[in-house]
Order: structure tokens, then C-alpha cells, then sequence
């Protein structure tokens, strides 16, 4: 089984650097044009199926990728994104509120100390509610060793299924390198009961020059 991991394309508020969590915030232009372009570059790859977060976003995501082709869509609330709770609206950076600065340094910078906010989820809920899917897809008989998955999912959400299919067993390393860019894509393949990362953070789009939201 290989599974293409993707996250949503660009939406208004990730151009405004305010934190969405599972407020269902849909793709902007040019989010819909990166999933557009991303599907272009794996139209030869022969998707079985298509797991995607019920939020709107990460599912009109999966339909642009794979455009007109006849692949049935599954929703799935395990891989939509963590919960900000209270915070969900308000700026990532310079909200003008020292408690919600703190919290988004943690959870940025130092995920092992992130505390959820009110009405949110912890990064430890995450990883639960992502690994339980995991499991369920691999031992669903619906899905079969020869699949090639495509799921449509965030962020934090990717991160998290990345962590799990990597036995990761800090919560300090839980974002590697960086947060996952719009519609990057990373690629997993199951055999003999073990899981490979092949690609990581893979993008299928032209970038623009100079800095990208």
C-alpha cells in the first residue's frame, strides 16, 4: 500500500496568517490552482481511492487533484486537523495577546510543551485520533496491498500521520524540519508490515520567486 499524503492548498487565511484548526475555511484562487497543478504532475499516478478530511478545504483539495478521473472520495474526521479551540480566527504571529503568542511559540517551536487551549485538542489527542486511522486503513479489508492512496489532509494532521507511520516516540521532533507547505505532498509505502517514507514535503508546482505564505 502507498499512500500520497497531501495537504490542502492555500487558503485566505493561511495568506493571512491566522490559525483555521477545524474552522472550514475554503481554498483560496490560488490554493485551487496549486491542487490544479499538483494533480497535473500525478496524473499518471494510478490512485485507487481517496481518503480526505471532511473539512472543505483538504476535500476540495482531493477533487482538483484528481480532476476528472472517476475515484470515489471518503471523508474521514480522524485526519482533519487538530482543534485550536478558543484561538481558531486569531493571528499565528503578533496577536497582540501574550498567552496566545506563547501558546503558538510552543506549539511551533516546542510541540513537547504545547498545552491545548480552550475547547482545543492536545498534539497527544492528535497523534491517538492518526494512528487509530492508520490502523483502521491497514487492516480494513476494503483496502488492499496493491492500493495507491491519495489523503487529503493538513498541517498538524500530516505531521502527525508522518509521526505515526515513523514510530516517533518525541513530541519534540513532531514537526522535523518545518510545517508542510500547501499541497506538499509526502509519499508512504507499506510492505511486509513495515512502513518507508519515499518522499517528504514533495512539490508537484511551480513556486513562485521569493517568499511564499
Amino acid at each position: 500500500m502507498k499512500l500520497y499524503i497531501i495537504r490542502h492548498g492555500e487558503t485566505q487565511w493561511n495568506k493571512l496568517g491566522l490559525l483555521q484548526g477545524q474552522t472550514d475555511i475554503s481554498l483560496n484562487e490560488n490554493g485551487k490552482k496549486l491542487a490544479v497543478e499538483t494533480g497535473g504532475s500525478l496524473r499518471e499516478v494510478p490512485f485507487s481511492g481517496v481518503i480526505s478530511s471532511p473539512l472543505g478545504r483538504a476535500l476540495e483539495t482531493a477533487r482538483l487533484v484528481t480532476g476528472d478521473r472517476n475515484i470515489s472520495i471518503v471523508t474521514d474526521e480522524r485526519i482533519q486537523e487538530i482543534s485550536f479551540g478558543s484561538l481558531e480566527g486569531r493571528p499565528v504571529k503578533n496577536s497582540g495577546d501574550p498567552e496566545t503568542t506563547r501558546k503558538m511559540q510552543q506549539f511551533f517551536l516546542h510541540p513537547e510543551q504545547y498545552e491545548a487551549p480552550e475547547g482545543g485538542e492536545s498534539i497527544e489527542q492528535l497523534l491517538e485520533r492518526t494512528g487509530d486511522f492508520l490502523t483502521w486503513l491497514t487492516g480494513n479489508p476494503d483496502y488492499h496491498a496493491e492500493d495507491t492512496l491519495l489523503i487529503s489532509t493538513h498541517g498538524a494532521a500530516s505531521r502527525a500521520l508522518l509521526a505515526n507511520i515513523q514510530k516517533k516516540t518525541s513530541i519534540s521532533d513532531f514537526w522535523g524540519s518545518k510545517v508542510p507547505g500547501n499541497c506538499s505532498v509526502s509519499i508512504a509505502e507499506l510492505k511486509s508490515d513495515e512502513w518507508e517514507i519515499l518522499e517528504m514535503d514533495k512539490i508537484y508546482y511551480k513556486e513562485k520567486t521569493g517568499k511564499e505564505t
